[in-house]
């Protein structure tokens, strides 16, 4: 089955808002020239205070916007946090839930992930959710009993057809941003492992269907080789996202 490359950008905390309108206006710049039926899906996840400028600067652009995280109610005494009118009112497109930062350092837990995703599918924004083992997990062989979990925990109660709105981002905890990266057959095979999971719960034919990416240092030197691999659907990129040469050396290794 055929699967669109999807090349998204997590800024995380970092760029001003003019900073992420000059960088989303280097990487449209960059792609003006490029074919437009061999791009991939590109799109950036910039702070909160960043996305409606990134919205305006990515105008008419292959460029989609996404924001880094949401909340599962509609309103309320959340302090700190989004709903999904407001990211869809800002233009987001996309949202990123259960990045491993979440879950390390806010609490972040199973059961969130799983509420978050819920929200956002429901609302219509294409939840991009994280799982992925810490170095401990890896290094005790416990790799596909904990994304094993995460992946089953997280699309609890979701149906094959909200499954068609999510997009699920393998990130081993120990490669993000260590400057390690798995090898190509490490991540191909948690890949291979996740789509065998997706099969089991909602049917191969979803399986096949639902796009995958890796989300563990992936920079333009070792995209290529990664993106080669069979259940490798594209990237979650997190430092080499934050410079337009480097985002646009990885989504054109995509192309390749």
């Amino acid at each position: 089955m055929s699967r669109r490359i999807l090349i998204a950008g997590n800024w995380k905390m970092n760029k001003t808002s003019a900073e992420g309108a000059e960088l989303v206006n280097g990487i449209r710049s960059a792609l003006t020239d490029c074919c437009a039926d061999k791009l991939p899906e590109v799109l950036v996840c910039p702070p909160f205070l960043d996305i409606a400028t990134a919205v305006c600067a990515a105008k008419g652009s292959a460029v989609e916007v996404g924001a880094q995280n949401v909340h599962w109610a509609s309103s309320g005494a959340y302090t700190g946090e989004c709903s999904t009118a407001m990211l869809l009112d800002a233009g987001c497109t996309h949202v990123i839930v259960g990045h491993s930062e979440r879950r390390q350092y806010f609490g972040e837990t199973d059961a969130t992930v799983n509420k978050r995703a819920k929200a956002a599918v429901d609302a219509g924004l294409v939840a991009v959710v994280c799982v992925g083992e810490t170095l401990e997990e890896r290094e005790s062989g416990a790799t596909t009993k904990v994304v094993g979990r995460q992946v089953r925990e997280a699309f609890s109660g979701f149906s094959a057809n909200d499954m068609s709105k999510v997009v699920v981002a393998y990130e081993p905890v120990w490669a993000i941003g260590t400057g390690k990266v798995a090898t190509d057959e490490q991540a191909q095979e948690v890949h291979a492992f996740i789509r065998k999971t997706l099969g089991e719960m909602f049917g191969s034919e979803c399986g096949d269907s639902v796009r995958i990416l890796y989300g563990g240092s992936m920079k333009p030197g070792n995209a290529a080789g990664l993106l080669k691999q069979k259940d490798i659907d594209g990237g979650l990129i997190g430092g080499a996202s934050l410079k337009a040469d480097d985002f646009v050396a990885i989504i054109k290794a995509a192309m390749a």
